[in-house]
């Protein structure tokens, strides 16, 4: 869905309405993070072993499929993409979009949450082949029973995070997290509220990743 002209030039999130019928229930929004995938500005490490063309062009086909995949009547799919200037870039997807802003990727995550309707948003990675719609489901059910999730990966980091964001973001959320090292997810869970454990996905790094998704 384009962004409406109004919000063209302010960078400001739009939001689809859900089709939720159930009053109820508040809205729920999956954000996944997204770099635009040109040729050596995305999966640096995989394109080191295949190429930056082809893994500009792995990525870009991911994200379509992670889209259509994805996307549910019950809840809000949107992409928070980075660098913020690409935000109307026609190599991603149609989907209703928000700029990540500046910052590490705690930064960038803990600002998707807040800017994301109140109610469960769960924030996933846009690499992360396994990711069903049922997974996103589930998740969302234990958003709203727990209050808070996080899905790990098993090279120490994780593929998503979610939390009911009618409740007090934690100020200290994702602050001390070593980004890009296995021990992000242990000090990311130092810096949540009782999260319940997702269960385990792999991301795609690097050729060997691939390999693995056709055996």
């Amino acid at each position: 869905m384009p962004l409406s002209r109004e919000n063209q030039f302010s960078g400001k999130p739009v939001f689809r309405k859900s089709e939720n019928r159930d009053r109820r229930r508040p809205a729920a929004t999956l954000v996944i993070m997204v770099k635009e995938p040109r040729p050596g500005r995305v999966k640096t490490r995989l394109a080191a072993d295949i190429g930056p063309l082809p893994a500009a062009l792995w990525m870009r086909r991911r994200l379509a499929r992670l889209v259509q995949d994805l996307s549910a009547p019950h809840w809000t799919t949107c992409l928070a993409v980075a660098p913020d200037r690409a935000l109307h870039s026609g190599l991603l997807p149609a989907a209703p979009r928000m700029p990540q802003g500046t910052g590490d990727l705690g930064h960038r995550m803990a600002r998707a949450l807040k800017a994301a309707p109140r109610g469960p948003v769960l924030v996933i990675g846009a690499d992360i082949p396994g990711i069903t719609r049922a997974h996103v489901r589930d998740a969302f059910r234990q958003i709203a029973r727990h209050g808070a999730v996080i899905g790990p990966a098993r090279d120490g980091g994780y593929w998503a995070v979610g939390l009911d964001t009618r409740r007090p973001v934690p100020r200290d959320l994702f602050h001390g997290t070593r980004w890009s090292t296995e021990h992000a997810l242990a000090d990311t869970l130092a810096t949540l509220p009782a999260p319940v454990l997702l269960p385990v996905l792999d991301d795609v790094d690097t050729a060997a990743d691939l390999a693995r998704l056709s055996d």
